[in-house]
């Protein structure tokens, strides 16, 4: 397994390239916007400097793996050699069923396709294709270059030689292969939406201010960043989405949106890539001041 398509430029594909690339694939990046793809080599590279500064990699190093990324506008063209595609589109049902139909059509009999789906059916989306054994989930963690987990999704057909072949290439990448099955939200979201979810009530019903209830998970529970500030990290359309996936996925109560959080995504307050979300990023990108909606 030699060539790797990665469709989609964004924050989770152009991790998944760089990585895929720096560990010695040839990596064909795929996106309909040139504009997306010139952002994602643009924030391959910055990384790869902050790497050469910190002498984790040589100069050399950086720039073989710039050189093991081609860049596609086209899915055919880009999928043409691939032994395996990774999808990294939004998180968006109808969106990545249309995806999967274009790559059975396009990729070879033998390719395996991966979808980076942090809670859509796996199961789902390989019945588009006419390969559901070859089809399975690989949720790489974000920033992908750095985070060592890979939530390994089995569908409903996924095969034990696909699934054997995806874990031990994960561990190639120098990651860490944790093998799922196919329920919504799998294992990473099914419990960290519903803690950010509870924590967005917490704060919806006067219970603390966004600093108190970041602090006390941050201190109290040793977590490395408080769930307010992981929301915004991660997106707050990205969390209502797969709340919402979940919520049709159980029909439970419990994985229900908190109005807050729909409210925010509505006026466009995501989070670090709009500026503001819980906090206000207009000066940081650290969450260093909350954002004047939850001020007292």
């Amino acid at each position: 397994m030699k060539n790797i398509a990665v469709i989609g430029a964004g924050t989770m594909g152009n991790g998944i390239a760089h990585t895929f690339a720096q560990s010695g694939f040839k990596v064909q990046l795929i996106d309909l916007s040139e504009a997306s793809l010139k952002r994602g080599v643009d924030t391959i590279a910055k990384n790869l400097d902050r790497m050469v500064s910190k002498d984790k990699i040589t100069e050399e190093d950086k720039t073989t793996t710039l050189e093991n990324i081609t860049l596609f506008t086209s899915i055919t063209e880009g999928v043409e050699y691939a032994s395996l595609v990774v999808e990294a589109a939004t998180e968006n049902v109808d969106l990545k069923l249309k995806i999967f139909k274009q790559l059975d059509e396009a990729c070879s009999e033998d390719t395996i396709l991966a979808s980076n789906t942090s809670s859509i059916s796996i199961t789902q989306i390989a019945a588009v294709t006419s390969r559901p054994d070859r089809v399975i989930g690989m949720h790489f963690m974000n920033p992908v270059p750095i985070m060592k987990l890979v939530e390994i999704i089995r569908g409903y057909n996924t095969s034990d030689e696909v699934t054997d072949t995806i874990m031990e290439l994960s561990k190639t990448l120098g990651k860490i292969p944790t093998e799922v099955n196919d329920y919504p939200g799998f294992v990473a979201n099914r419990i960290l939406m519903p803690m950010i979810n509870e924590s967005i009530e917490t704060l919806y019903n006067g219970v603390a201010g966004v600093e108190e209830i970041d602090t006390v998970m941050k201190l109290g529970m040793a977590h490395p960043m408080g769930p307010l500030q992981l929301a915004d990290f991660i997106g707050l359309d990205i969390c209502l989405s797969i709340l919402n996936v979940m919520y049709d996925g159980f029909k439970k109560p419990k994985y229900a949106p908190c109005p807050l959080l729909v409210n925010m995504v509505r006026a466009g307050k995501l989070g670090v890539k709009s500026g503001e979300g819980f906090y206000d990023y207009s000066k940081s990108r650290k969450a260093e001041k909350v954002s004047s909606q939850f001020l007292k």
